[in-house]
């Protein structure tokens, strides 16, 4: 069976600015856009995947890329989705497009949800 992706629009330029992360819902899911300061702009699960936090809560340093979580201070390098503290963990990430000045987050149509979950250590 192919996985589909259905593309949603989030945000628009306007919305989203360089060097910002906006919080979203999309389809029950909450997903966090970074427009990076070098123009990329991508789109993780949204909560922390350690105790299920706001990761728009948390502190972003957008010059390091470095979102520190406001739950219990985990690390993620928002280029990437890696964890940096702990460093086996991992922010699920979305495709995203842009479509003139419109966001668009692809969905994947599979029925599940999308989320990586990390116990703490």
């Amino acid at each position: 069976m192919t996985d589909q992706i259905r593309w949603v629009e989030a945000a628009t330029l306007d919305e989203l600015w360089q060097g910002e992360i906006l919080d979203v819902e999309l389809e029950g899911e909450p997903v966090l856009l970074v427009h990076l300061l070098d123009g990329a702009i991508r789109a993780y699960q949204g909560i922390c995947p350690h105790q299920e936090v706001l990761l728009a809560d948390g502190k972003w340093d957008e010059e390091t890329n470095v979102l520190l979580c406001g739950g219990h201070h985990w690390e993620f390098d928002l280029t990437s989705g890696s964890g940096i503290n702990p460093s086996g963990c991992r922010l699920y990430r979305y495709p995203v497009r842009t479509d003139g000045a419109a966001v668009r987050v692809g969905l994947p149509q599979d029925g599940e949800r999308h989320y990586n979950r990390c116990p703490g250590t």
